[in-house]
């Protein structure tokens, strides 16, 4: 009852005239940033934070997250008309909503995954809205120990739950961990990695590095792919559209299990790109037209676009309820948070009420807006696709260079997102996930901090982080996760063994 009032008094500071301005600017930017090959939802997010310093914190947190949100959205129009996915997490979407658009069901498609990535999203929100106040009252409970396992679980869930090979995604983690230690050391003021240069004294900023990463590394990789825009035709039919809606109902299982998914993916580490994926094998192998997956069937758009988008919202409630981030987006917005002076966790919800459900009941809005305004808008969007790539490319590449100068007035910034930028075209030619990077590197000093302080509380023994059965049981699952890859590797192994041994021989 606490947080439906608490939800009430978000909505009457969401609901300004000025916060309402506010989502549907966030959410046009996100859909042209979606739409934009190279950009994406958390390079889109970082260029827009520095125009966010000198707003208040829920103007500004209410303005990124508008956009990330559209930014959803717009890698779904790319992904149907033009078979480009403008979101990682849109890729799943192509295999059923591009035959569909060229089968001259194209408003079919395009409402069909609107719809149901509205949809997922709600649930997304109603599940932080539901569980937030709770898990901020159960992390009051912790202290160094309990933090910094809270931290390696983050960490090891990315071994363990990300998809991506377990020895390439501990090599993310680890550089994003030495990159978190540039500059002076929190606790004793020593210089650490600044290799003479006085520009890192103040460390590697997290922006420049995912501006780098995000924004140039995928320009680079897709000037090598030689990207060319075929689209098929954008207009809005507005009778497809409500025979598309009345349709979703016979898809309801669908909803529930792509749902669930999303919501899983999004709170652990998955993040929406493993859950849109998941939630499609799951819908061809369990689906009621399963087999009719990748001739365009509405149903193989409606499971990634419900889970992509529940995932990419509920990615948000670890962020804000323990200071631990489910997505880059999220990782990016946690640095936003610290930048305004504000500490994400449980105290959070006590001391920025305000903050906290404001944001809660702008996604309410921005969602539903996003459906509307992405409607409306998919043939002034599809029209700048047909641009060449050759202008477009450029441009962003500009952007992203002024954004990386505007974080400190820095020329070294630029140099570092250049840097930055060949690291994440390599990573991504090698397969290499890059979210855990920017994970460590956002979280790598508070895990550093917490450990050193569970360490002087201790005089140096280990046995703290099991000194409990709370911090006991987090660092049993972190444990857990970190080898899990290898378990069920041996598990494979054995049963293979047995079932060779159990064979019959001629």
């Amino acid at each position: 009852m606490a947080d439906f009032a608490n939800l009430l008094h978000g909505f009457s500071v969401a609901l300004s005239f000025y916060h309402v301005a506010l989502i549907v600017m966030g959410v046009l930017l996100g859909i042209l940033v979606g739409v934009l090959p190279g950009l994406g939802a958390p390079n889109g997010v970082t260029l827009l934070l520095p125009l966010t310093f000198t707003m208040d914190p829920v103007s500004a947190i209410i303005l990124l997250s508008s956009m990330y949100w559209g930014a959803l959205f717009g890698g779904s129009t790319t992904s149907i008309l033009f078979n480009i996915p403008g979101e990682p997490s849109s890729v799943a979407t192509t295999f059923d909503g591009y035959p569909m658009a060229k089968q001259g069901r194209a408003t079919e498609a395009l409402a069909t995954a609107f719809f149901s990535a509205g949809i997922g999203a709600l649930v997304g929100v109603l599940v932080i809205t539901v569980l937030a106040g709770w898990i901020a009252s159960f992390a009051l409970r912790f202290s160094s120990p309990e933090f910094f396992a809270i931290y390696l679980l983050a960490f090891c869930s990315f071994i363990g739950l990300g998809g991506a090979d377990p020895m390439k995604t501990a090599v993310s983690l680890l550089a994003g961990l030495a990159f978190a230690t540039v500059g002076m050391d929190t606790v004793s003021g020593e210089l650490r990695l600044t290799f003479g240069f006085t520009d890192l004294l103040r460390g590697i900023s997290f922006l420049v590095a995912v501006i780098g990463l995000f924004g140039i590394g995928e320009l680079l990789l897709t000037v090598q792919e030689e990207l060319k825009f075929k689209g098929v035709s954008s207009r809005i039919e507005i009778r497809e559209i409500f025979r598309a809606l009345a349709r979703l109902p016979h898809y309801w299982v669908t909803f529930l299990r792509s749902a669930a998914v999303g919501v899983w993916m999004g709170i652990t580490p998955g993040g929406p790109t493993a859950a849109s994926f998941m939630s499609y094998g799951l819908g061809r192998r369990f689906g009621k037209y399963g087999s009719n997956f990748g001739k365009g069937e509405p149903e193989g758009v409606i499971a990634p676009e419900v889970a992509d988008h529940s995932a990419g919202t509920s990615a948000l409630l670890p962020m804000l309820a323990l200071g631990v981030p489910g997505s880059a987006t999220a990782a990016v917005m946690m640095g936003g948070l610290m930048i305004w002076g504000l500490q994400p966790g449980p105290l959070l919800f006590t001391e920025q009420p305000d903050f906290v459900w404001g944001l809660i009941a702008s996604m309410y809005l921005s969602n539903i807006i996003a459906v509307v305004l992405v409607l409306a808008t998919v043939p002034l969007f599809a029209s700048i696709l047909r641009i060449p790539f050759g202008i477009i490319g450029p441009i962003i590449i500009v952007v992203c260079l002024i954004g990386a100068y505007t974080v400190a007035n820095a020329e070294f910034d630029v140099m570092m997102a250049v840097a930055f930028g060949v690291m994440g075209y390599v990573f991504k030619r090698l397969d290499y996930p890059i979210a855990p990077l920017v994970l460590a590197m956002v979280l790598g000093d508070k895990a550093e901090d917490a450990f050193r302080q569970s360490m002087l509380y201790s005089g140096g023994s280990i046995s703290i982080f099991w000194s409990n059965p709370l911090v006991a049981t987090l660092m049993g699952l972190a444990m857990l996760l970190l080898f899990w890859p290898l378990l069920s590797r041996l598990v494979g192994l054995v049963s293979g063994e047995r079932t060779e041994a159990s064979a019959p021989r001629g």
